[in-house]
């Protein structure tokens, strides 16, 4: 088979596979995210019963030795989803932060980048870590949603864009003018190509139930402990749940907990119920 059509055969792959993660997405039935920030955690999500794995770029960057928060470069984050989607057969969705460029056309080869390394799906935030505001003006952070879209088009992927806003995470001005500004900016980047939107840090229900009717788009929320249960959020009309961060973070947490145990009373209890040598080992057989 020549390069093209090698190419052509790859495309036309991912263009499915990015339409089978796009039909995930169904309000009152929601696409259910544990993420993953490695070829493992990846895998695990997949055993579980995942219809898709999504990466966390927290996770990601803490495994990489770096901070959350744009601190990532753009290399590693590639390099990171390409082994996650080879590693997975069902679609992946990559959370790439603000697009590891300063500017829109930056975005745009981020990518286009993301896209070769197969993802199907991304998540671009409005934070602007270390900008002279909390979060990106409107128009700028549309320009970056425009120039995604682009990317996919010029390879005939239809990439999901789920458009992050960060107006509750951040607390973002006023209470009480909190909804319109996250509307305002959902409309926005739902119109510069977006086709979700995301707004962590918002567990309201009667919020998330307004914002729904709304936005007439799917509405992505972060879940953990103290948020409403699946049953609760799909009762609203919310069409994806992600756990972010948190199960990375619990990982660690055990990591943290037996050094601890073992330096200070030297036992190890808090390694009963690992995974064993062998199911772990299982996870890749076949897949060199």
């Amino acid at each position: 088979m020549t390069s093209h059509n090698a190419d052509a055969t790859f495309t036309t792959r991912q263009a499915g596979r990015a339409r089978e993660f796009r039909d995930l997405h169904v309000a009152g039935r929601p696409l259910l995210l544990p993420n993953a920030w490695d070829a493992v955690s990846a895998r695990i999500v997949e055993e579980a019963g995942a219809p898709a794995v999504a990466t966390t770029s927290a996770g990601v960057a803490w495994s990489l030795g770096v901070p959350d928060g744009d601190r990532l470069g753009r290399g590693p984050a590639v390099e990171l989803i390409a082994r996650v989607a080879a590693t997975v057969g069902v679609p992946v969705t990559a959370d790439v932060e603000s697009g590891f460029a300063d500017t829109a056309d930056g975005v745009e080869e981020t990518i286009g980048a993301v896209l070769a390394a197969g993802a199907v799906g991304v998540n671009i935030e409005d934070a602007h870590h270390g900008g002279p505001e909390p979060l990106r003006p409107v128009r700028d952070q549309a320009d970056r949603i425009a120039a995604a879209r682009r990317a996919a088009d010029a390879v005939g992927i239809p990439l999901f864009v789920n458009a992050r806003t960060d107006t509750y995470l951040l607390s973002v001005g006023d209470p009480a003018g909190r909804v319109a500004e996250t509307l305002r900016r959902a409309a926005a980047y739902l119109a510069a190509g977006a086709d979700g939107i995301f707004v962590p840090g918002l567990t309201d229900l009667a919020v998330l139930s307004s914002l729904v009717e709304e936005l007439q788009a799917p509405l992505n929320v972060l879940a953990g402990p103290g948020a409403p249960g699946v049953a609760a959020l799909a009762g609203v009309g919310v069409a994806r749940i992600s756990l972010g961060s948190s199960v990375a973070a619990a990982a660690y947490a055990v990591a943290q907990r037996a050094a601890r145990e073992l330096f200070a009373d030297g036992t190890y209890t808090t390694l009963d119920g690992a995974l064993g040598y062998g199911e772990i080992n299982a996870l890749f057989t076949g897949r060199d």
